[in-house]
């Protein structure tokens, strides 16, 4: 075995050199102090956007003030209301309408709410439905849909003209309007309050009426006294219904009728038949005089 004869290399004496290899305390003191100046510069510069912002909007809120003040009675005049157009009126007249629109002198299109004046035009006992429109520079433009008379209400010597629904239009006093359906047996205070069964019991009373007419020629009576028998009358002949399906019971004495050999159903006014149909699956005839 052979020794290596070469020498190490003996390392050079000298100053002991520092291998420390971070940053020292007092670099990181100032990365730090110079972290919360940019925070600092940088908070700055967004409270200086948001105050730029702040009396932009001022300002701007400001010259919008002025603006206005100074064009406000220029946008009146502009817009002031000068007509009123009324469409799909027949009962109702075109004064009746104005009048209860309630504008006054002067009042500008952007000073009316239309949902609030349509909300009025609509008190009107005729008036169904209302649509009022804002059109400039000065129309004001309501359309209404009335009421359609349905049928007489008679309570004692009182007639009330109402419509399908039960709605009463007017009181006719002792007139009558012999061309509708007549209804009765109704309680008068219960009407006028306008009670959800005794509208009902209309509503029901004039589909009941229709249907008869367009089979029966006369005028039709539909007594509504008791709801568990509704009595009918046109041309001499007396129907009664009971509580429930008036117009299956309708439609049950419609497919026997062809088989009834009664002289009311050839079309002229006989004291005839009396007709029940408030028994299931049933049709009696009775005959009457």
């Amino acid at each position: 075995m052979k020794l290596s004869m070469r020498k190490r290399a003996v390392r050079a004496i000298g100053p002991r050199l520092n291998q420390w290899k971070g940053a020292r305390a007092s670099e990181v003191a100032e990365q730090r102090h110079q972290a919360r100046r940019e925070s600092l510069f940088l908070r700055g510069r967004r409270a200086m956007r948001i105050g730029t912002w702040i009396i932009g909007l001022a300002a701007l809120a400001w010259g919008l003030t002025l603006a206005t003040r100074e064009m406000g009675p220029v946008l009146q005049r502009w817009l002031e209301i000068r007509e009123v157009e009324v469409e799909g009126i027949h009962h109702v007249t075109k004064p009746e309408v104005v009048e209860l629109l309630g504008l006054k002198p002067g009042m500008g299109l952007q000073q009316v709410s239309t949902g609030f004046l349509a909300e009025r035009v609509r008190t009107h006992a005729w008036i169904k439905e209302a649509i009022v429109e804002r059109r400039p520079p000065h129309l004001l433009h309501v359309t209404v849909l009335e009421r359609t008379p349905a049928a007489i209400i008679r309570t004692g010597v009182e007639h009330w003209l109402s419509d399908e629904s039960g709605h009463l239009l007017a009181k006719l006093g002792r007139q009558d309007q012999l061309t509708l359906p007549l209804l009765i047996g109704l309680e008068p205070k219960s009407l006028l309050r306008g009670d959800s069964r005794v509208r009902n019991a209309v509503q029901s009373g004039v589909a009941l009426a229709r249907l008869i007419g367009n089979s029966i020629e006369g005028r039709v009576e539909v007594d509504l006294a008791n709801s568990s028998n509704v009595v009918a009358s046109a041309n001499g002949m007396r129907f009664q219904f009971g509580a429930d399906a008036l117009v299956d019971q309708w439609e049950r004495f419609q497919k026997v009728k062809p088989s009834l050999k009664t002289a009311s159903f050839d079309g002229r006014k006989h004291e005839g038949s009396e007709i029940d149909l408030r028994y299931d699956n049933r049709v009696i005839v009775r005959e009457r005089g």
